[in-house]
């Protein structure tokens, strides 16, 4: 029997060559069933969550195909008409295999890192995937020189000539990484911040920040996604000083009809006196301008001399009293009732204040509260506010016009 083995050397350097591919192919057949199903129900039963995102990056997945690889590898003698190509194909495998093992792992310590409370201050995603960017080059040069046979400093070298092309294909990586270092250096941004990028629509939360693109959900559901490097040549407005400063600004102004502004008489202070935030007020400030008038000798039979309490001037002091006492303002903060330079719309009474909470939809209902209250409160100090004219107000004239012209024809 062996004779006739030894009298047909084809057939018996064939039946070894199936013989290895075949000992290659039950290798990882028993891998993926029994080693890799054995790790998986390992995972099940722990309680880190480590071992399951390594499970699904699929990192043990892809170096199981090392094994029937390196077997091929180790019998490429066996080969004998090609031996060196199958060697130096199976060694390139191996190491594009192992490449790609690598760059499993790398996002699966990106998840793993994401998960941490730390990943919100310091963001490291652009930067591994720098890492892997160089990793995956060093390692195709690698493949290059296993498959031909050169020194892999060959191919290092002569990346020189070629620096100008690499420049022009990697220009938006280069750019990118340079933004990612600023970005995170100067912790301009972080995932789970309010932005806003008026050049791009973004208004809403960062959600990914990546070495070429950063993703904002915008607060209609709508994602954007933005060039790292575009977000260092535009500018941007960053929210999270609000949100960690523990109140939101209300900046509005209600605009007063400047014709409905007059002296306070008597019958009107009578009036304020009963109104519960201007008790403190009009004890103190009419014996202030009392003492004010006195103490220059006003004549005050005319109305025109001296220092008077104004219906606008008391509106203002209520509005201020009003908000201080409001328990959804923040007193700490900037606290600000002022007048702004009177114009077309009449003059504008601004609220500049801070709430005590960054919540957008509490936020929207205390200043709308706020402004529902001081609108319905102005007649009151016979004042009007400001609108322009409506068509209703268009009716009214005409009626008046008409009765006029009746009364003026005798009818």
């Amino acid at each position: 029997m062996i004779d006739w083995f030894d009298s047909h050397p084809a057939l018996n350097e064939l039946l070894a060559i199936s013989a290895v591919l075949l000992a290659s192919l039950v290798s990882y057949y028993i891998a993926k069933k029994y080693l890799a199903r054995l790790f998986q129900s390992l995972t099940q039963k722990t309680d880190t969550v480590i071992d399951d995102i390594i499970v699904k990056r699929v990192v043990l997945a892809r170096l199981l195909y090392i094994i029937p690889v390196t077997i091929i590898y180790y019998f490429s003698y066996i080969f004998s008409p090609v031996e060196e190509p199958v060697s130096r194909a199976a060694g390139a495998l191996i190491s594009f295999i192992l490449l790609l093992s690598v760059g499993a792992f790398i996002n699966a310590f990106t998840d793993i890192y994401q998960r941490r409370e730390i990943a919100r201050r310091i963001p490291i995603k652009s930067h591994l995937q720098i890492i892997k960017i160089f990793i995956y080059v060093i390692g195709l040069i690698t493949i290059l020189g296993q498959l031909t046979g050169q020194s892999p400093w060959y191919f290092l070298t002569g990346v020189g000539v070629f620096t100008a092309i690499i420049l022009l294909v990697f220009r938006d990586t280069i750019l990118s990484f340079v933004a990612t270092l600023q970005i995170s250096s100067n912790d301009l941004f972080r995932e789970g911040d309010w932005i806003e990028v008026p050049k791009f629509g973004a208004d809403g939360v960062v959600i990914d920040i990546a070495l070429h693109t950063v993703k904002v959900q915008n607060w209609d559901k709508t994602f954007t996604v933005i060039p790292t490097y575009k977000l260092l040549e535009e500018s941007f407005k960053n929210w999270r000083g609000m949100q960690e400063s523990g109140g939101r600004r209300i900046k509005r102004s209600i605009y007063i009809d400047i014709s409905s502004i007059r002296f306070v008489d008597d019958k009107m202070l009578e009036r304020y006196k009963r109104i519960y935030y201007l008790r403190d007020y009009i004890q103190e400030k009419p014996e202030e301008i009392k003492e004010y008038n006195r103490k220059y000798d006003f004549d005050t039979t005319e109305i025109v001399n001296g220092r008077r309490l104004t219906n606008v001037g008391t509106f203002r002091a209520y509005i201020h009293s009003y908000l201080w006492h409001h328990p959804k303002i923040h007193r700490s903060l900037t606290f600000l009732v002022r007048q702004l330079p009177p114009g077309p719309e009449g003059l504008p009474i601004e609220i500049y204040v801070f709430t005590n909470t960054t919540d957008w939809v509490e936020y929207e209902g205390i200043q709308a509260d706020i402004f529902d209250h001081l609108l319905a409160v102005a007649p009151q100090f016979g004042l009007r506010v400001f609108q322009n004219p409506t068509g209703s107000d268009i009716d009214r004239l005409k009626n008046i016009f008409r009765r006029g012209t009746r009364e003026a024809n005798g009818g």
